[in-house]
């Protein structure tokens, strides 16, 4: 393991996506962190992946 200094040592890692247009698309990964460009044809949405509170269960 290195100690100083990132593992990747100034290669590019993301770049520009061609659905969202942020600088998100992995190279190696070939898909985007910001819209799922590449492994998924629906745009990610971060709220999907939040679980919903089961508010029947609660006490008032």
């Amino acid at each position: 393991m290195p100690t100083k200094g990132p593992i990747h040592h100034g290669k590019r890692i993301h770049i520009r996506c061609r659905r969202c247009g942020r600088r998100a698309y992995h190279i190696r990964n070939k898909a985007c962190a910001a819209c799922g460009y590449g492994a998924s044809s629906r745009l990610r949405n971060p709220a999907n992946n939040r679980k919903t509170l089961n508010r029947s269960r609660r006490i008032v």
